[in-house]
């Protein structure tokens, strides 16, 4: 079991930053990479970007691409995603998310989840 823990996100302002932190915790090393997705209201969940724990390996959604960065430290056991040049269309509840491979982008190749955080971007 992998345990998840988001802090960050909030509120910002379009042309904002905002920054996550995804702490996790428990068998960690079953884990190979970490994901970020979100759901916005009344919309599928999305992938974001993942980044492997080994190389660090970075996979970005093309909405995101050039405004986020994804990055880790794997002494912490913690990812981080940095949020720029925020746009509205950035709102929604973000997840991190443990899978057992790098490189996967569907959300059903993940298997533990953390509780969800709320970004809310005004323009």
């Amino acid at each position: 079991q992998v345990h998840l823990v988001e802090t960050g996100g909030g509120l910002g302002q379009a042309g904002g930053s905002l920054r996550f932190s995804c702490v996790a915790s428990g068998r960690t090393l079953s884990s190979a990479a970490m994901g970020w997705f979100r759901q916005a209201p009344g919309k599928e969940r999305e992938f974001v970007t993942q980044i492997s724990w080994r190389a660090g390996s970075t996979y970005y959604a093309n909405s995101v691409k050039g405004r986020f960065t994804s990055s880790r430290d794997n002494a912490k056991n913690t990812v981080y995603l940095q949020m720029n040049s925020l746009k509205p269309e950035d709102t929604g509840v973000y997840y991190c998310a443990a899978a057992r491979q790098s490189g996967l982008r569907d959300r059903s190749d993940y298997d533990y989840w953390g509780q969800g955080t709320q970004v809310t971007v005004s323009s």
